[in-house]
């Protein structure tokens, strides 16, 4: 009878599967709650509308540059040339937009259709992305340094202006993320269409049969991270008030790191636009943490590394926990 009954060993109920699957997807709000709990411990003034601004309000660029990164995990893909390219574009923006409106467009269109053009020489040749946008981060450095050796330049007017309204009820950081996460979930999540562009990371195969073409949804994506990417740039421009080609090296990684704390995987086809943007606002908030725990700024980037690996590793246990 013992033997019998081994197959049908006791396994976690329902609802504890359940339970550690939901904490498992929503371990980096826990995660943002738990960093916020202990701020506003420290400083109880900056639980308003002013402390919420101060606290994300470096967040946005963040935020759009994740999401970029997600697209291209997507596809089973990485970008390593991310910061490199945000850079440039607060390059572009600070010294030609206010000016040049019209070139400057261009400009960002030219941005835009060669971030595809690479996705496209990499789906073509089969090369490994993490060596090809490499090569295209000293490419955006190289064209940035050539535009602005030094930081310099002015934002418009209207972008500063705009990343420095005050809306009703919430700050603009939060807005905008609020936004950037619903449109991404209606997009990649929910629609049919983010069915495919899932798929084509997933299993390209599948999709290839279904009558849909790898290489066009690969140029699409990565001409969509693109435009996130130079969002990206322009919301950090507003924010600066200025351009500079080293601004956002960090936005490579913190990029990846936000797309996995979110729930995504490098395998391709399993993303969270949601958990993404949480993830990045996670990250961005664990700056303001270690400023309040007086963490030095030496130490900074390690402890942001080191909250990293512990959310990562919490998710770690609660799968494992849940299987």
């Amino acid at each position: 009878m013992a033997e019998i009954a081994a197959p049908h060993a006791p396994r976690p109920a329902a609802w504890r599967r359940s339970l550690l699957s939901a904490l498992q997807i929503g371990l980096p709000a826990i995660a943002l709650l738990v960093m916020l709990a202990v701020i506003f411990s420290i400083r109880p003034a900056a639980m308003s509308y002013f402390g919420f601004n101060l606290l994300f309000k470096l967040s946005v660029p963040l935020v759009l540059a994740a999401l970029a990164q997600m697209m291209v995990i997507m596809l089973g893909d990485i970008d390593l040339s991310n910061g490199a390219f945000v850079g440039l574009i607060t390059c572009v923006t600070a010294l030609y937009l206010q000016d040049w409106p019209a070139l400057t467009i261009l400009a960002y269109l030219a941005a835009v259709a060669a971030y595809a053009g690479f996705g496209l020489l990499i789906h073509i040749r089969q090369l490994p992305s993490i060596i090809v946008t490499l090569g295209m981060s000293f490419i955006w450095l190289g064209l940035a340094v050539i535009l602005l050796p030094a930081p310099g330049g002015l934002a418009p007017a209207w972008l500063s202006g705009f990343m420095s309204w005050q809306p009703p009820l919430m700050p603009l950081p939060i807005w905008l993320a609020l936004i950037a996460a619903a449109i991404g979930h209606l997009v990649i999540t929910r629609s049919s269409y983010g069915a495919v562009l899932r798929g084509a990371g997933g299993n390209p195969r599948s999709v290839e049969r279904a009558g849909w073409s790898i290489t066009g949804i690969r140029v699409a994506v990565y001409g969509a991270a693109g435009l996130l990417a130079c969002l990206a740039g322009l919301t950090l421009t507003g924010l600066t008030t200025s351009g500079d080609a080293n601004v956002a090296p960090a936005y490579t990684l913190l990029g990846v790191g936000a797309v996995i704390l979110g729930g995504g995987a490098f395998t391709g086809g399993i993303v969270s636009p949601v958990g993404t943007v949480t993830g990045a606002l996670t990250l961005s908030l664990a700056g303001s943490l270690l400023s309040f725990l007086q963490v030095p700024p030496t130490w900074q980037i390690g402890a942001q590394g080191g909250i990293l690996f512990l959310v990562l590793a919490g998710r770690v246990l609660l799968s494992q926990s849940a299987r």
